[in-house]
């Protein structure tokens, strides 16, 4: 393993156990927001939604110091999750499927049967939607980095 995979790999494993000891500490730290004794099974969306969060920004805040260590870029740096399927990519495919849905292809028809003619209209058409969707997120102004635009206090529903 070349010396820069081992790294990516070190700080993969740092971005993990953050991610871990983040979801630990809202469920069992002194400061747990959740009831220690509570069955998994009955944890309630929002006590979900906690541990969650808490894994995500974890892993995100490690992502960020590594691009800011090797001064790198950050949004790039928070989207290469060493994943795969990328979830970046499987967030465009999800994205594109209600349009995927409609091409005039005869859906009650197995794959297996499809012919070739079909088969390249159905990937050509998929590969052209997903193409969009890759494209829009990639060169959309919203980025994970970005800051929010300032909103005047008076203009913040309490």
């Amino acid at each position: 393993m070349g010396e820069l995979s081992k790294q990516e790999d070190e700080w993969q494993r740092r971005a993990i156990a953050a991610a871990i000891a983040a979801a630990r500490k809202i469920a069992l730290g002194d400061e747990a927001v959740i009831n220690k004794n509570a069955p998994i099974g009955r944890l309630s969306d929002v006590e979900w939604g906690w541990i969650v969060a808490a894994a995500i920004f974890a892993w995100i805040k490690t992502r960020a110091e590594q691009a800011t260590a090797e001064e790198l870029d950050t949004e790039r740096m928070i989207r290469m999750t060493g994943l795969d399927p990328d979830p970046w990519d499987a967030g465009a495919v999800a994205a594109v499927l209600p349009k995927i849905a409609n091409l005039k292809i005869d859906w009650d028809k197995p794959l297996a049967e499809w012919d070739r003619e079909t088969m390249v209209t159905f990937l050509v058409a998929a590969l052209k939607m997903i193409r969009g969707a890759t494209i829009a997120r990639d060169l959309s102004s919203r980025t994970i980095t970005s800051r929010a635009e300032a909103v005047p206090v008076d203009d913040i529903p309490f």
